[in-house]
């Protein structure tokens, strides 16, 4: 079976770890409530104090999963979290392929193969049930010791939701191979369009055997205010591994400084200050993905639809011609090639677990809203926000690269 592994070209080992920003201005009430909180004296337990956990569970709760604060763990990250959960059940690794840039380091980092699975084609973040079967036999024939599937029904990279039919497929193969999942729902707050989308949690299906992990980052706090929380299931299973994670936080020192365990809490508690920013961000970045989304497919290219967040993950194989004109044969080419045409950030396909040689990419939306923190709050509170004078030269900047790849994919076409 091959492992994912960094492949001899490039950086590629540990690159980007950082979610995708939102490029906005931070909210004044939850600078507040940091700031209210830089005085305290440090009450710093590991996994989390008191008013965290129980804003965790209600935040749960809310979303339609029952959860107790004593089955909940926080930590100054995701990666902190998983790093811990690996650690903890042992074994091998599953990943879809692609993932978050993310996941199989910290496989990679405990020595732990992390082994790739495809994704159907409706999306990606979850592993195609069959495929996953199949990959399971493999590992194991192999002298393999699969016990770790890490999927996200709201995906980064791809921007794509699973659809509730294709997650309980994929739940159903895992549940019956014995796994345990862990299901990264950072995102699932940033649907673009929730009246019209529907996404469940695994932890919905198969309660006890689901841990839930969602990076703060994804909605509520900046990147650099690193918080996440995890909810563990019910049952004895979910006390020991409960006990496990606490265990090694408490080794990593993995405590969330007091301040930024202030504003999560308040954060999580989702009073109507942050709930509206909320709603703001998410429109303003659906309509950037959706530009995004235009621009690629004009220009030839293949893309999902992007469904969450504020990234679109574009396929330019079908540019591959005229690419191959300007010197970009792999994903690391491509990714230095629209860098510094883009002037943007573009890592390449590569570091989310996909071929090389396959010329995709990540493209997000934030670089396109402005240079200033008023050029930003500008577009959060326009109602044509694509039409100022930013986001609309740096769209044409970026259509016209793409464009122009457009072209000459058509010269280099042979004659029919």
């Amino acid at each position: 079976m091959r492992r994912t592994a960094p492949e001899g070209h490039g950086p590629v080992r540990y690159g980007p770890s950082a979610l995708p920003d939102d490029g906005l201005p931070l909210l004044p009430e939850l600078s507040a409530a940091l700031a209210a909180a830089a005085g305290r004296r440090p009450d710093r337990p590991v996994g989390g104090g008191r008013a965290l956990l129980d804003a965790a569970a209600g935040y749960w709760l809310r979303r339609g999963l029952a959860t107790r604060p004593d089955r909940v763990a926080a930590a100054p990250g995701a990666p902190a979290l998983l790093l811990s959960l690996t650690a903890a059940l042992g074994g091998d690794v599953l990943v879809p392929r692609p993932c978050a840039a993310w996941w199989a380091p910290y496989a990679r980092l405990l020595g732990r193969p992390a082994f790739p699975v495809v994704t159907p084609a409706e999306c990606g973040g979850v592993p195609d049930p069959y495929a996953l079967l199949e990959t399971v036999r493999r590992v194991r024939a192999e002298g393999g010791d699969p016990r770790l599937l890490v999927l996200s029904v709201a995906d980064d990279p791809t921007a794509t939701v699973a659809p509730p039919e294709v997650l309980h497929e994929t739940v159903e193969a895992a549940a019956g191979e014995g796994l345990h999942l862990v299901s990264d729902e950072t995102w699932r707050d940033t649907v673009h369009a929730p009246h019209a989308t529907v996404l469940l949690s695994p932890a919905e299906m198969l309660p006890e055997r689901v841990t839930v992990v969602t990076d703060l980052a994804g909605a509520f706090l900046p990147g650099g205010w690193p918080a996440a929380i995890a909810r563990f299931p019910a049952g004895a299973t979910g006390d020991a591994l409960h006990a496990r994670v606490l265990d090694i936080l408490t080794a990593l020192d993995a405590r969330l400084a007091e301040p930024v365990a202030a504003a999560a809490a308040y954060a999580l508690a989702e009073p109507e200050p942050v709930t509206a920013r909320l709603r703001a961000t998410v429109r303003l970045h659906a309509r950037v993905a959706a530009a995004l989304y235009a621009a690629v497919v004009a220009a030839g290219a293949l893309a999902r639809p992007p469904q969450a967040g504020r990234h679109l993950y574009a396929d330019l194989g079908p540019l591959r011609p005229a690419l191959a004109a300007h010197g970009v044969g792999d994903a690391q080419e491509l990714e230095d090639f629209l860098g510094a045409r883009l002037g943007l950030s573009a890592p390449g396909g590569h570091r989310f677990g996909d071929d090389l040689g396959a010329l995709r990419v990540r493209l997000a939306g934030a670089e396109l809203l402005g240079g200033t923190d008023e050029e930003r709050a500008q577009c959060l509170l326009s109602p044509e926000p694509l039409e100022l004078p930013y986001p609309r030269r740096a769209l044409a900047s970026l259509r016209s690269v793409f464009d122009d790849l457009r072209d000459d994919a058509r010269r280099w076409e042979p004659p029919r």
